[in-house]
């Protein structure tokens, strides 16, 4: 019997800053708690899905997989495992605008009945903290 008290379906997003303030170990660091993370999520039945985005001046589009992209816990740390450090400034504003626009729509995966999670893992402030602030009268990111 399955307890519904924990049947709490999400789209999780993390986005991971790969600027050149993180360094190569602590990239290494991310990667490793977002490995065990994952290992704890409800992947293989599909109630989590799990998308990820690499930020420094660009988006890493390269690296990044949208939220229908792995159906499994060992596909998503294998593509956590293979991602890469780059260098650059912290532009988290370009990061979240590319989830909201790209990554939290239903052609990459997004499921309009299921609540949406984004978590940051970042080292500091971002090169354009104003662009980076979520609007709190409409509850999107500008």
């Amino acid at each position: 019997m399955v307890d519904k008290s924990t049947d709490c379906p999400v789209n999780l997003i993390f986005v991971l800053d790969e600027s050149t303030s993180v360094n190569n170990e602590n990239f290494d660091l991310m990667k490793s708690f977002l490995s065990h993370l994952v290992g704890r999520l409800d992947v293989d039945s599909g109630h989590t899905r799990v998308g990820l985005v690499c930020f420094s001046s660009d988006v890493d589009t390269e690296e990044a997989f949208n939220l229908n992209a792995h159906s499994s816990k060992a596909s998503v740390q294998s593509a956590i495992s293979s991602l890469t450090y780059s260098m650059g400034i912290t532009n988290t504003a370009k990061a979240l605008r590319y989830v909201r626009k790209t990554m939290l729509t239903s052609a990459a995966g997004d499921r309009p009945d299921v609540n949406n999670v984004v978590i940051v893992l970042t080292d500091g402030i971002s090169t354009n903290p104003e662009a980076t602030q979520v609007c709190t009268q409409t509850g999107n990111v500008l």
